[in-house]
């Protein structure tokens, strides 16, 4: 059996996120952007050099910990079956007294107090204000009820809600119409402020608001 081929994705890559900023990563597709976010997520390890949070080699911690210290906004999010509340706090179900909120029918209301910072922040609050239900409403087998821009929103309050010190938002606006992608983005510019964030986009008005911008082409740094 011939030894299947090994292609590198990135190579020589090297860059710094201060504490506190954000930094944008645009590139063309294939050119290693999402493959940032995964590595840094562990979703498989480095062969060579190293990731460091605070100077902490990430192959050395335990996934639990790492993960547990990244929220993310992915480009296409999952959505429960279940009610806008449910989906929102799923971002949280390592927080104790959230986790044994969420199936406790006697605790929504006070459930929605501790979303409801969140979920204002990331902008779903003033849509969900509008309608009957608010945030008992179903959202339909993968999020069918609801709009391209009203996912996302409910995908950064989940992200929020974790109270991660890292926010990586990958592509979070590219599935979206221009209009929606404008107010969306100016929700993960809102959220992005005071935490250490990392954008990925592959247009280049989606990061202007960036501390830095991180131009890749074939796994390289080009600008």
């Amino acid at each position: 059996m011939p030894i299947e081929e090994q292609t590198t994705v990135i190579e020589d890559l090297s860059f710094t996120v201060e504490p506190g900023t954000s930094v944008g990563i645009v590139g063309q597709t294939g050119s290693g952007k999402s493959t940032i976010m995964r590595l840094l997520y562990r979703f498989y390890d480095v062969t060579g050099g190293q990731i460091l949070i605070d100077g902490q080699d990430i192959s050395k911690m335990s996934l639990f910990d790492l993960r547990n210290n990244i929220g993310i906004v992915p480009q296409d999010c999952v959505l429960f079956n279940d009610t806008i509340l449910y989906n929102i706090a799923y971002g949280a179900l390592n927080d104790p007294i959230i986790s044994t909120m969420i199936d406790d029918t006697s605790k929504q209301d006070e459930l929605i107090e501790m979303v409801v910072p969140a979920a204002k922040r990331s902008s779903i609050h003033p849509l969900l204000m509008k309608t009957n239900l608010g945030y008992y409403g179903k959202v339909g087998e993968r999020g069918l009820k609801l709009s391209g821009g009203e996912k996302q929103r409910v995908a950064i309050a989940r992200a929020l809600l974790k109270k991660t010190p890292i926010m990586l938002f990958d592509e979070a606006t590219s599935a979206l119409d221009t209009e929606t992608e404008k107010q969306v983005q100016e929700a993960i510019n809102s959220v992005s402020k005071g935490s250490t964030s990392l954008i990925i986009a592959h247009r280049l008005s989606t990061v202007k608001d960036c501390d830095k911008i991180i131009v890749l082409k074939h796994g390289n740094i080009v600008e």
